[in-house]
Parts: C-alpha cells; structure tokens; sequence
C-alpha cells in the first residue's frame, strides 16, 4: 500500500453523504483539487461502483474518505456510516490503492461560503456544495503534504524555477 506522503497516482476525495456523495480529484502534479461530480447516495452499493469506477478512469492511487466528527473531535453517528461506507469502498478497490481518513469539520461550510462569495444561492448549489466540499477536503490535504519527498514533488529536476 503507498505511503499517505508517496501515492501512485492521484488523489480522489470523498465527501460522503447518505444523499449525495460529493467527488473531487487532484491534478497529476497533486497541487490542485478539482470537482468531479456528486454521486447519488441512496443505493451504497452503486454509489462504490461508480466511486470504484472513477478511481480507474481518473488513475487514482489515494482515496481519503471525509470523517464528519462533532466539533469537539468526537464521532457522531454520521461518523460511523462514513466509516461504514469507506470499508464497502475498501473491499472493492485494488489493494495497492490507499484508502485514508480524513477529518472534514467545517468542510461544508467553508464550500457553502466560497459558493455564496462566487454569487451561488445554497438552492442552486445543492448539485456543487458536495464536490465543494470534497474539493476542500482535498485541498487541505494536498496543501499539507506538499513538499514531503512525494514523486510529485521532486526537488531535483532540472526544470526548476529559478
């Protein structure tokens, strides 16, 4: 299994929901979060083949499944059912794909807020505050783990800025 710090390949968020699962990928360079699509949630079992799916067509090699814990740290409800459904995830997936946990706190509200900014009502974001969301799950992750001898960020290249 890749190290959190060396994945093969990109990184796919997951910000789930028992409606909507929210997607976001990061480019090749595992610099930038991107939006991918929101999944519908109701049916686990299609919403891990489709999430499963993904993780082919986009070269994915980390998955970090978003854990919505209260405030003071610890976990709800919503919690387990996040867990419960990034081990249906696990099952399927390669074994040399990661599979992480990620804290989401504040997460939604952070891509609620960045929404309204870019003159987005909560009624028309309904379809986008999910792959928000995962974008900022991502997001912090990459932003965390730049510079820590992953491929992606090679310091002895030729190419560098100067």
């Amino acid at each position: 299994m890749p190290s959190p710090h060396s994945p093969a390949g990109r990184v796919l968020a997951v910000d789930y929901g028992a409606a909507r699962i929210g997607l976001a990928v990061s480019d090749e360079l595992l610099f930038l979060a991107h939006p991918v699509e929101t999944v519908p949630g109701q049916d686990p079992a299609a919403a891990v083949a489709r999430i499963a799916a993904v993780v082919a067509e986009k070269r994915v090699g980390t998955v970090l499944i978003g854990l919505p814990l209260l405030m003071d740290g610890r976990e709800s409800e919503s919690t387990r059912r996040a867990r419960a459904f990034g081990e249906k995830l696990r099952a399927t997936l390669p074994p040399e794909i990661a599979l992480l946990e990620r804290d989401e706190r504040l997460t939604t509200a952070i891509a609620m807020e960045k929404l309204r900014a870019a003159g987005r009502t909560a009624r028309n974001s309904r379809d986008r505050i999910d792959q928000a969301a995962a974008c900022e799950i991502l997001q912090e992750y990459l932003d965390a783990n730049a510079g820590t001898g992953s491929p992606a960020f090679d310091t002895d290249n030729d190419d560098e800025w100067s």
